[in-house]
């Protein structure tokens, strides 16, 4: 009977190698390919790792009885608007597109204001905002710079009457 199969391995010194070898070699593969996959992405250099890890929320603590302080019309298109209308998500018209806003424009402000409060297609009542959040009159003046931002030429809501002092 011949030995036709016989050991690979046959010196201490031979092991060594093979077991170095068998561990090293994977591992220098894995970074070889971490280094080629992490260069593909570095084309765009405006992100900062600031933006990176960025949280995805912020709180803002404010005192229950001090006045409210009213938002503009771009704050409030920021924070609650701008998640559809800058990327135009579920039909939205974006923001500053004069086409999209044309046939929308003609409603006026009253029509458009109506539109956000009671909502309109994908997009929720009050665009999703809660009334103890964002009043009527900042929801207004975001109307009016979102529909401004189009050709529009809406006027500024007018500021609601003050509460009567108790």
């Amino acid at each position: 009977m011949s030995n036709e199969h016989g050991s690979l391995i046959k010196s201490p010194k031979q092991l060594i190698i093979m077991v170095f070898a068998s561990f090293f070699v994977p591992l220098i593969i894995i970074l070889l390919l971490m280094v080629f996959v992490n260069n593909g992405k570095r084309g765009d250099s405006s992100t900062t790792t600031e933006q990176l890890i960025k949280p995805v929320a912020q709180l803002n603590f404010k005192d229950a009885s001090g006045p409210k302080e009213l938002q503009t019309g771009e704050q409030v298109y920021k924070t609650v608007c701008s998640s559809c209308h800058a990327s135009g998500a579920a039909g939205a018209p974006k923001f500053g597109d004069t086409a999209a806003w044309a046939a929308r424009l003609g409603k006026g402000y009253d029509g458009l204001l109506t539109s956000v409060l009671k909502g309109k297609g994908a997009m929720p009542a009050r665009g999703g905002a809660s009334p103890t959040d964002v009043s009527d009159y900042e929801l207004g003046r975001a109307v009016v710079y979102l529909a401004n931002s189009a050709g529009g030429k809406l006027p500024e809501p007018k500021a609601p009457a003050a509460p009567a002092a108790k």
